[in-house]
């Protein structure tokens, strides 16, 4: 195979599929001096403040001239002086394109009493400040598996209990959009479909009140919705007691659930890309998509999230928004972040991590560019706020932060009962009480760290493998997890920790 890659005739970079020394030959053009796997190799001159194009798409600017065959990255590839603030056409709409022919395929799922349907069957124990979460452990802790395996030894049917605690709840304004985002978290997981049941455990004097949040929310406490704090009940030890003896109560009716064939419209899939590389957004983001295309075709959802990772490419999803509100919703929480990061001293293209920029990516733009293939190709449906229950089928989109465990929490607080992570650096992550798949974007990542990922699409780098067919094994392998296979993060213990709503707002 060629040592390059080149994703469109007219793109001014091409990428290295190996480590490239200098002298190489690149097209005819000699490599000036060592290139690293994943990187930009330039295929002509480009003079300073050209604009720099990959999947024919802005990236940058050349922030000094560049030669035919030179290592195109931080060095000499920037925002451009405007930091990226170029005219985008929207075009909304432009590219809507006419609905897939309905698909059949099912799943192994868990179905609830009120048609919902599960991929998991947990017993979650939620803390509604960070000051209850020593006791939400507490009470989790006696059923563990790992530790205390007795206690769940007659319940097969259900697949752990789980504390999912945070580190806010209390300092914040109690009217404010830092307690609203919160409150919807945790109502999203307090009905989730994979939780059987659920305690939330409170302090007692907390700014996030159980009894308003229950209000707010349009919950009431029932059989699998059981709430209290550690002041009323009388302390640490009672409390972790009573949390024990309330999931005792639950257990018998959680493990009555069995799997049956479920139509594969009742899943929903969060999107995420961590640790990306240069990559990314030729293997494993392309193939995810592809799977995401074949799963609204068989009537099922998907999520795409991470705002600061698509800006610079929002337009590519604009023209494929169902409604100009639609599309114009998404512009909107642009701005919104564009405002955000400003006021705090900061700006979007601060998003690539040192992580990232090793593995060849250089600007926002670029991570972006590969970030939204995630996506596939289908229409965007809706654009949601962070947590917000997800309503609408097919591709839709969630307002969140970039950062990995804080986004899947929005979207598993939105419905998703499982999640696809596509990485080239390695990134160490799985949920609860939603399954996570993580898809390495390369060969290499797939020796050194197997035990972590569950699927290796660097075969499409290496060309044992194409888009399309890797989108199908995703797909396939989607069906598998939702049906009961265990992840690498669940054999690993991954998904207490990963609990992380987004905290915004002054800590008072």
């Amino acid at each position: 195979m060629a040592p390059f890659i080149r994703l469109h005739p007219d793109d001014d970079v091409l990428i290295a599929r190996q480590q490239l020394l200098g002298g190489a030959s690149v097209e005819g053009v000699p490599v000036r001096g060592l290139v690293p796997a994943g990187h930009k190799i330039a295929a002509h001159d480009i003079a300073r403040g050209e604009t720099v194009r990959r999947y024919n798409q802005i990236i940058g600017f050349a922030s000094q001239p560049i030669a035919a065959g030179e290592h195109v990255h931080t060095h000499n590839l920037d925002m451009g002086p405007n930091k990226g603030d170029f005219e985008r056409d929207y075009a909304f709409g432009i590219d809507i394109k006419p609905e897939p022919p309905r698909r059949a395929a099912t799943f192994m799922g868990i179905k609830r009493t009120d048609g919902r349907v599960a991929t998991r069957n947990f017993i979650g124990v939620l803390s509604s400040v960070n000051c209850s979460a020593t006791v939400a452990h507490a009470i989790a802790d006696h059923f563990s598996r790992r530790n205390n395996p007795s206690q769940l030894a007659a319940f097969a049917n259900v697949d752990g209990v789980v504390a999912l605690t945070h580190g806010t709840g209390c300092g914040m304004d109690g009217d404010g959009l830092g307690l609203q985002i919160l409150q919807r978290t945790l109502a999203g997981y307090a009905t989730h479909s994979n939780f059987a049941a659920v305690l939330v455990v409170g302090l007692g004097c907390e700014s996030n009140q159980i009894n308003a949040w229950l209000t707010n929310s349009s919950l009431r406490e029932g059989d699998a919705l059981r709430v209290f704090s550690i002041q009323d009940t009388g302390g640490t030890a009672r409390t972790v007691a009573k949390g024990i003896a309330l999931i005792q109560d639950m257990l018998p009716r959680a493990n009555t659930v069995r799997r049956e064939p479920c139509d594969a419209a009742h899943l929903t899939v969060g999107l995420q890309c961590g640790g990306s590389d240069g990559y990314s957004g030729i293997s494993a983001n392309p193939a995810l998509g592809a799977a995401v295309d074949l799963l609204v075709a068989h009537g099922g959802s998907a999520i795409l999230s991470e705002t600061p990772e698509i800006y610079g490419a929002e337009h590519l999803l604009t023209r494929r928004a169902v409604k100009r509100e639609v599309g114009e919703k998404l512009i909107a929480r642009i701005k919104w972040w564009e405002h955000y990061t400003r006021i705090h001293g900061g700006e979007m293209n601060n998003n690539p991590s040192p992580g990232n920029k090793a593995g060849g990516l250089t600007t926002i733009l670029e991570k972006s560019l590969g970030a939204v293939a995630k996506g596939g190709t289908s229409n965007l449906n809706a654009v949601y706020e962070y947590a917000q229950a997800v309503k609408a089928h097919g591709l839709v989109y969630m307002d969140t932060p970039g950062y990995d465990p804080v986004s899947a929490t929005g979207q598993v607080a939105g419905g998703a009962n499982l999640i696809c992570f596509t990485t080239g650096r390695g990134s160490a992550y799985g949920c609860a009480p939603a399954p996570t798949l993580k898809l390495s974007t390369n060969s290499a990542l797939w020796r050194k760290q197997e035990d972590d990922m569950d699927l290796n699409c660097g075969e499409i780098i290496d060309g044992g493998s194409t888009v399309a067919a890797m989108g199908q094994r995703i797909f396939d392998l989607i069906l598998a997890t939702a049906s009961g296979t265990k992840s690498k993060s669940e054999a690993h213990g991954y998904g207490q920790s990963e609990f992380v709503p987004w905290q915004i707002g002054a800590v008072m």
